[in-house]
């Protein structure tokens, strides 16, 4: 199976900045689509962004939009998730997933990912 890992989570101050890392396996990642997701506490699980296998559909939650950035390099399977002027309420848990089925397009629905990376901690304090 696709084996799908995240890195880059931390404690920073509200402002401050993080970048996520998201390492998948296999031969075949530049055909997934690509998501950040996270789940505060007592939360349910919500899509941060997402980005399909070229790149050329990106969408960025509400929340997030001009402050996050999503970007993959294909010959590297790996994707990024670039945070700038955290928030407190940005303290989550980020998940990487990727999609098989839903390759062309940067869906936002977790149940159309197929795996699921095991999560880093994100904390910003205010």
């Amino acid at each position: 199976q696709v084996r799908v890992v995240e890195s880059g989570g931390g404690l920073v101050q509200a402002g401050g900045s993080l970048r996520l890392s998201c390492a998948a396996s296999g031969r075949t990642f530049s055909s997934y689509a690509m998501g950040w997701f996270r789940q505060a506490p007592g939360k349910e699980r919500d899509v941060v962004a997402a980005i399909n296998w070229n790149g050329g559909d990106i969408y960025y939650a509400d929340s997030v939009k001009g402050r996050f950035t999503i970007s993959r390099d294909n010959p590297k399977n790996t994707v990024y998730l670039e945070m700038n002027s955290l928030k407190p309420e940005d303290t989550a848990v980020y998940y990487c997933a990727a999609s098989r089925e839903y390759l062309a397009i940067a869906t936002t629905n977790s149940v159309q990912y197929d795996y699921w990376g095991q999560g880093t901690q994100v904390t910003v304090s205010s």
